[in-house]
């Protein structure tokens, strides 16, 4: 069970163990710069040049911003997907309305039995990585609606093939957005982006080795830069769970 908890939300795990890891690195290496039996060797390697920080720091900085961008396209795609997939719904009953009243009284029941268990019982499960069988199997439902020959023979062959093309539109946008709520935080990119971080900070520490005064500020500063937003980056890491879960609204304002 709490394995299975920990890889549902491993993103969480790990946002914690970036900020708190990163904050625990800065102290170890300022007590071992100036406080351990190791300080005295250490500050013999007094010399290294300032600009060099950049040099580390720089590839720190793009592979956070492109993990971070990774994350935001991910949350992108996502909304994307429900806009498309309401989208889709709302463009086959507006073709449906040439069609008789029962047939399209038929057609309405289908969408809105969908869209109430997408929104109803399908949104809570996407945060667990999961999806609902009730939600394919009132797709379906749609699905053979449309393909009713009551329906075919009621309606323009363009405007029946544009039907189905948005059923299948629709189909793909739910997809995708099963596939996105089960996005997990890939482990080598995070682990690259903190061996990058140790090694700036180990640049930081041996740039001041011998100005403990500002070691210690150059240190805290990066350490509050880079903590707090690679624990953002990550706790987004999932686009259906909070706190920047998407939104069911687009689907929901299908239902009457």
């Amino acid at each position: 069970m709490m394995l299975e908890l920990l890889r549902t939300h491993d993103h969480y795990v790990l946002a914690a163990v970036a900020l708190f890891g990163t904050l625990a690195a800065a102290a170890a290496f300022l007590w071992l710069a100036h406080r351990s039996r190791l300080a005295p060797q250490i500050a013999s390697f007094r010399g290294l040049s300032p600009p060099f920080v950049n040099v580390v720091g720089v590839l720190f900085a793009l592979t956070l911003a492109f993990l971070a961008n990774d994350t935001w396209n991910a949350h992108d795609r996502a909304v994307t997907a429900v806009y498309h997939e309401a989208g889709a719904l709302r463009t086959i009953r507006a073709l449906a309305v040439e069609l008789p009243e029962a047939s399209r009284d038929g057609l309405d029941r289908a969408i809105e039995r969908y869209v109430a268990i997408v929104v109803t019982e399908e949104w809570p499960l996407l945060a667990n990585r999961r999806a609902s069988a009730a939600a394919v199997d009132a797709l379906a439902v749609l699905q053979a609606e449309l393909s009713r020959p009551v329906i075919a023979h009621a309606l323009a062959p363009a405007a029946h093939a544009q039907m189905l093309q948005q059923a299948m539109e629709a189909r793909d946008a739910r997809e995708t957005r099963i596939a996105l709520s089960q996005t997990h935080v890939n482990p080598l990119k995070w682990l690259g982006m903190a061996f990058l971080g140790l090694l700036t900070l180990i640049s930081i520490a041996m740039v001041y080795v011998d100005q403990p005064k500002a070691e210690l500020l150059a240190i805290a500063l990066f350490a509050a830069a880079a903590a707090p937003t690679a624990a953002i980056v990550l706790i987004q890491g999932n686009p259906f769970q909070p706190p920047g879960a998407a939104s069911p609204a687009p689907l929901q304002a299908l239902l009457k």
